[in-house]
């Protein structure tokens, strides 16, 4: 375990090839059930450039009519989410730090050329629990600061199987995706990076 800033705990090379192999056909039947689709921005409605889905009880979505919320169905399918993976309740418990399961894993397919500017994880009830994040596939360019957004910011690179988790004075830090490095991991069948996002999301 890396410590990168007061509360930001990065873990690389977590999850083995065959580990990442086998949570990624736990993901694609998860996706099979809630299919990936394109959220959109609040407001303005300009679609995000990363396709979405999730697991668990609560699901994270955006509209342009209702904006950033959680529910418990696909905005597409009006089904409830799928079950969190085994594998991913387990990474919660061994990393999270927190007494409580996770209620929600955000799924984001990130193309070649798609990105996520900086902002904070902040629409969850519960601000105590941490934020647990999975990369997979191609390596991309991470980047953090503060909790102000003109904060210092720093950048790193996740490989597939690497692991953060943004908690205590770092559960509330900026952060983002600057850019995807196409063709340096083969666990996908062709480019892009999954990431999947774990969090508690009702208050204590």
């Amino acid at each position: 375990m890396i410590l990168l800033a007061p509360g930001i705990r990065y873990f690389p090379d977590y999850f083995t090839q065959q580990q990442q192999t086998a949570l990624l056909e736990e993901i694609r039947t998860v996706v099979a059930a809630a299919p990936l689709y394109v959220p959109a921005m609040p407001r303005t409605g300009k679609e995000m450039s990363v396709r979405m889905t999730n697991c668990g009880s609560l699901g994270w979505v955006t509209d342009k009519e209702f904006g950033y919320r959680y529910q418990p169905t696909h905005p597409v399918t009006q089904q409830p989410w799928p079950a969190i993976p085994q594998s991913l309740v387990e990474l919660w418990l061994s990393v999270g730090d927190y007494p409580q399961p996770a209620e929600a894993c955000l799924i984001n397919f990130y193309s070649e050329t798609a990105k996520m500017g900086l902002h904070q994880d902040r629409d969850e009830q519960n601000l105590e629990a941490p934020v647990v994040s999975v990369s997979l596939g191609d390596t991309c360019l991470f980047r953090f600061g503060g909790t102000n957004r003109n904060d210092r910011t720093q950048s790193i690179k996740l490989s597939s199987g690497d692991v953060v988790v943004l908690g205590d004075e770092g559960r509330l830090a900026f952060h983002g995706v600057d850019r995807i490095y196409p063709g340096t991991s083969t666990l996908l069948k062709s480019t892009g990076r999954i990431n999947l996002t774990l969090r508690r999301v009702t208050a204590s």
